[in-house]
């Protein structure tokens, strides 16, 4: 998608440290960071959200995630993360390409962001 940020970051048009990268995914530093680590987990294929994504993207996202469990130390998170992906408005989705928060790095709050 042409105008998507997150395509142009994970493309290499808009330069961005990434701390990890494979044919599937990138993870980068989130640039509003609501924790200590804050990073963002994104697909480079695009689609939305969880929603739209079909099976074979489903089956991709499994394998990023899984990949996610080997690069805890290296991310700094190995006392524990939490995992989000907002979806709409209401869940305050402010880009339209599928991505995944990954907070740690300190104690959580109990609360839901």
């Amino acid at each position: 998608m042409n105008d998507c940020i997150f395509c142009k970051i994970a493309n290499g048009i808009i330069p961005s440290k990434k701390f990890y990268e494979d044919e599937n995914m990138v993870i980068i530093a989130d640039i509003n960071p609501q924790a200590t680590k804050h990073y963002l987990l994104i697909p480079k294929e695009h689609y939305a959200n969880i929603i739209e994504m079909t099976d074979e993207q489903a089956i991709v996202l499994g394998k990023c995630l899984k990949k996610l469990s080997t690069l805890v130390d290296e991310l700094g998170l190995q006392d524990g993360f939490r995992i989000v992906s907002n979806k709409g408005e209401n869940g305050c989705q402010s880009v339209g390409h599928l991505h995944v928060h990954i907070l740690g790095g300190e104690k959580l709050s109990d609360r839901m962001a």
